[in-house]
């Protein structure tokens, strides 16, 4: 469906705190105390023209005499999304609208590539045009396409409103990727046989190679198990790719069947030999590269299965600079790391899920009954006052109050937990034809997402599923978990609003279904995938030759590096020596073994050697637990990965010969 206005431009509004705040909400077993129009502070508002028409239910409202809690879970969408509704038309008098002109297709399209890093693909500034060379020839068949669809859009666009600066013809510019490669190969290495591999490797670079196996043949770089089950999620090769080879495969015709919603299957990710990436394994600067390389795989995803794909510009809108309630996610962060250095969620979301779990999770309805409307209001405003000075008494919370709080917390975000840029893909996501699709999105989305709304919405999913855990006692399924939560983190009326008709009711279960799969999957959302983890190593592989090209063309710095290194053959320490063939020396730095020879074998895990480490009888060692401290890969074609404690070293060193293997704590 549309979430944009059909005007040409959208109407917003500013972010003012109301004296008369509280979450709204109501259920018959406290009807008597529960205010039927409680509010809350501060909403977004659109085109409330409609807005009572808005909190009506849709004609496919369940029966309320069924007993069944699954079955009423609809019901309980509805009253969460009628709350929201009923609070921004209360509110709606308060607020100062702000009109902001929506973006064109091209400019859309502008700001993707400049997200995707190749921005200066339409700039007249060539400093770092061998830079997007290099990243471009990493790129997949189906990646290059949704690069290629970009550049086109962006260029006829330019030249309808007659810009000034050359437009580079699409085809030229995925053209110059070999020939920039040959002309620092012929400038760097006179000889000619040197010239040749030089160019027989760029070639191979833009070649389509799903793979990646980085020199490495394609036997050994495959997992011996490679995934062939249809719950099996396949991190080797390319998402797009893999949609492209099934639609064109009769299995894929097959496949096109609709699949029975109702059923989550288990998926699994195999085991990779050289070790499972996770979000903050990487360093900020591989993190970059990542982030890239994410956003043009899911545009391709989307593209290949026919999903409307359209990132929202960010808005500009007035928000508080202090408090807790309506405060955008950075402000918080930045308070509360004055308070506790480190903090990376909001203490008052932290505090909120630990109120709610003290008082244990057995509760029934918990997250689905609401607080009573003027306690939360009052208790809203005693927050605001008392948290951050330490005086505020938790034990007075209820904990039905606690929970409307942390969903009031949520909700009153300036801007959403999932981002206003992702929103609509994140809705988006139930378009997609399988559940696979929609979980390799779901994946590409949540790398996405800035680091602070990653990590707070990590230990939400993580308390969701705990409150699952306890559904016996507690009565709450997945589905009536997901049923409540999914208006909290996907309404936002700041894109748009339409009246609950048909198509809002398919919105309503598809969203839902979304924040199911967020909760069911998210220890697999969080891995990067091991196709693009392999693209930023091919990425610095590549940076790594032109800087030693360029280093060599001067003679001046030949000298200098001639110089330095018989320098340092002369100075080298025993320890520093050549280690033989198949022995790796780790580093640890901060324990009392600095350093120790390691024999590679075909068993060799990465846990085995921070193992050994720590058997070192010694009061430094015995004050570390093996959970604090993890092996790294450091340098060779990538800048710094945290291993997971099943990385057989025998087959990651093969892929990083050039590493540096050191024992340190996470964030050290």
């Amino acid at each position: 469906m549309n979430w944009l206005s059909a005007s040409p431009g959208v109407v917003l509004t500013a972010y003012h705190p109301s004296g008369n705040s509280a979450v709204a909400g109501s259920n018959a077993k406290e009807s008597e105390e529960t205010s039927p129009s409680s509010r809350r502070s501060g909403q977004y508002t659109m085109n409330h023209e409609n807005s009572k028409k808005s909190t009506e239910r849709p004609q496919f409202d369940r029966s309320s005499s069924q007993d069944s809690v699954d079955e009423l879970s609809m019901d309980d969408y509805w009253k969460e999304l009628e709350n929201i509704h009923e609070t921004s038309e209360n509110n709606h008098k308060e607020q100062e609208v702000v009109v902001v002109k929506e973006p064109d297709e091209g400019e859309l399209e502008e700001e993707w590539l400049k997200e995707a890093g190749l921005s200066n693909l339409f700039s007249e500034s060539t400093g770092d045009s061998l830079d997007s060379m290099v990243f471009l020839s990493t790129l997949t068949r189906t990646q290059t396409a949704a690069v290629q669809k970009r550049v086109e859009t962006v260029s006829q666009t330019l030249r309808k409103k007659n810009k000034p600066y050359h437009v580079p013809d699409v085809r030229d510019i995925f053209r110059q990727q070999s020939d920039s490669k040959e002309k620092v190969s012929d400038e760097s290495e006179p000889s000619s046989v040197t010239a040749r591999e030089n160019k027989n490797e760029a070639q191979d670079e833009v070649k389509d190679d799903s793979d990646f196996s980085l020199g490495i043949s394609e036997k050994t770089s495959l997992l011996e198990d490679v995934p062939v089950s249809e719950t099996d999620i396949n991190l080797e090769i390319s998402f797009a790719e893999q949609a492209a080879n099934l639609k064109d495969s009769s299995i894929g015709k097959m496949c096109k069947g609709k699949e029975d919603d109702t059923l989550l299957p288990n998926f699994r990710l195999p085991k990779d030999k050289t070790g499972t990436t996770k979000i903050g394994d990487l360093a900020p600067q591989d993190m970059k590269k990542v982030y890239s390389l994410a956003l043009i795989e899911l545009t391709a995803l989307y593209d290949l299965l026919g999903t409307e794909f359209k990132q929202q510009k960010a808005i500009k809108i007035k928000t508080k600079d202090s408090g807790l309630f309506g405060v955008p996610l950075s402000v918080l962060l930045e308070q509360d790391q004055k308070k506790v250095p480190g903090t990376r969620i909001p203490l008052i979301f932290h505090k909120l899920i630990s109120q709610i779990e003290e008082a244990r999770l057995d509760t029934e309805g918990l997250l689905r009954i609401p607080g009573v409307a003027a306690r939360v209001k009052s208790l809203c405003q005693e927050l605001e006052a008392k948290f951050y000075e330490g005086t505020f008494n938790w034990e007075s919370v209820k904990q039905h109050d606690a929970a409307s709080l942390l969903k009031l917390f949520i909700r009153e975000l300036p801007q959403p937990l999932l981002t206003v840029e992702y929103l609509k893909a994140f809705q988006h996501v139930q378009n997609l034809p399988t559940k696979k699709h929609q979980l390799q999105a779901l994946n590409l989305l949540v790398l996405l997402l800035p680091e602070a709304n990653r990590d707070t919405l990590k230990i939400l999913l993580e308390f969701l599923q705990r409150v699952i855990d306890h559904r016996d006692k507690n009565k709450m399924t997945l589905n009536n978990v997901a049923m409540v939560m999914a208006p909290n983190l996907f309404t936002f009326h700041g894109l748009g609003s339409k009246t609950i008709e048909q198509s809002e009711f398919v919105m309503a279960a598809g969203t839902a279904n979304v924040m199911r799969f967020m909760i069911k999957y998210q220890k697999l959302l969080w891995t990067i995938p091991k196709f693009i983890v392999n693209q930023v190593r091919k990425q610095n592989t590549a940076c790594q030759k032109k800087e030693k090209k360029d280093k060599a063309m001067k003679k001046l710095l030949k000298k200098m590096a001639y110089d330095k290194e018989k320098h340092e053959k002369q100075d080298k320490s025993p320890n520093d020596a050549d280690v033989p063939q198949g022995v790796i020396r780790v580093q640890a730095p901060r324990l009392s073994k600095v350093s120790m020879a390691i024999q590679l074998t075909e068993e060799l895990k990465a846990s085995d050697i921070v193992a050994r480490f720590l058997s070192q009888k010694s009061g430094v060692v015995q004050a570390l637990k093996k959970e604090e401290v993890f092996l790294y890969e450091i340098g060779g074609n990538i800048g710094e990965r945290c291993l997971d404690d099943d990385t057989y070293m025998k087959d990651l060193y093969q892929l990083n010969p050039n590493a540096e293997w050191v024992i340190k704590s996470k964030h050290s």
